[in-house]
């Protein structure tokens, strides 16, 4: 799926292929899912888990915090910043995630 659904949203296109599919199996298979790789969970602002495609290329996340709306951005300068700061800190970075929350401007 496209987005970044939660377990409801999910079960909810589910069912409207399968009537007989349970809240439980979609938490379920979401489960096997992510441990197997195939998925990441995100939980944006502590809300319901989210979730996408996990072999996708590397993007951070702005959440919106009016809507939920979860935008995906990818900045070359925000990469390479966060690799300075952890190279001068000794380090290498494995893995990271970004999330920015904001609320759109209003122009007047």
């Amino acid at each position: 799926a496209e987005g970044h659904p939660d377990a409801t949203e999910i079960f909810e296109r589910a069912v409207a292929m399968d009537s007989r599919i349970s809240l439980a199996t979609v938490y379920r298979t979401m489960r096997v899912l992510e441990e197997s790789g195939a998925i990441q969970r995100h939980a944006f602002g502590g809300g319901p888990a989210r979730f996408e495609e996990a072999r996708r290329a590397h993007h951070d996340h702005l959440i919106d915090l009016d809507t939920g709306e979860v935008i995906e951005f990818k900045s070359d300068r925000i990469e390479a910043i966060q690799e300075e700061i952890a190279a001068r800190l000794g380090y290498e970075i494995v893995r990271h995630r970004l999330e920015l929350y904001g609320r759109k401007v209003r122009r007047r």
